[in-house]
């Protein structure tokens, strides 16, 4: 079968199309992804920001109080802003456990922290999966505005973890940390042979 390859053990794996193996693998396409993480970031840090300056965030809650109570009313004629059942009864607990005093502070925080994150090249697939997840609770909570086109850039972010950071501080800090699943070799240990 063309385009897979046979491991020693027998596994069959199959490679990804050229095009993929450059936007998500190849560091030629950093320059891209610094397009795309600056201004996501920015539009996290912007909204943590402000948010963190708002005492109705960071002091009571109440901005997420009154987001939370008016998506979880249903409307006599029209639509619920939350589709699924399942999510309202979520949220509406989140509301009679007074969860908004803490609630509003992570998300200000998180955003926050995306933000700066995204911007600045670090750990971009961590920040970007949390930047997806957040836009994934907004759309849930019936708040459409730019979180659709802001999940799909995290998502493509996410995708490209390995190089989405190389013009920034995973440059350095990929190569330090290494990743799960490859230690890095120190200098004072010899090369392992691959069986």
């Amino acid at each position: 079968m063309s385009g897979t390859i046979e491991s020693p053990s027998g596994r069959i794996l199959i490679e990804d199309p050229p095009f993929a193996r450059f936007l998500f693998s190849d560091t030629r396409s950093a320059p891209l992804w610094l397009l795309v993480r600056i201004p996501l970031g920015l539009s996290w840090l912007s909204a943590g920001w402000g948010k963190l300056q708002n005492p109705a965030w960071v002091e009571t809650g109440m901005a997420l109080r009154g987001f939370w109570e008016a998506a979880v009313q249903v409307p006599e004629d029209g639509r619920a802003p939350i589709a699924y059942d399942w999510y309202r009864n979520f949220i509406q607990g989140m509301l009679d456990a007074e969860a908004y005093v803490w609630f509003a502070k992570l998300i200000a925080l998180g955003e926050t922290l995306i933000g700066i994150a995204l911007i600045i090249g670090a750990f971009v697939g961590i920040a970007a999966f949390f930047g997806a997840f957040m836009n994934w609770n907004f759309i849930m909570a019936g708040s459409a505005s730019t979180n659709g086109l802001l999940g799909l850039a995290a998502v493509l972010l996410i995708l490209a973890w390995k190089v989405g950071g190389y013009w920034g501080a995973d440059y350095f800090l990929l190569r330090w940390l290494g990743t799960p699943w490859q230690r890095p070799r120190r200098e004072s240990e010899p090369a392992r042979e691959s069986t």
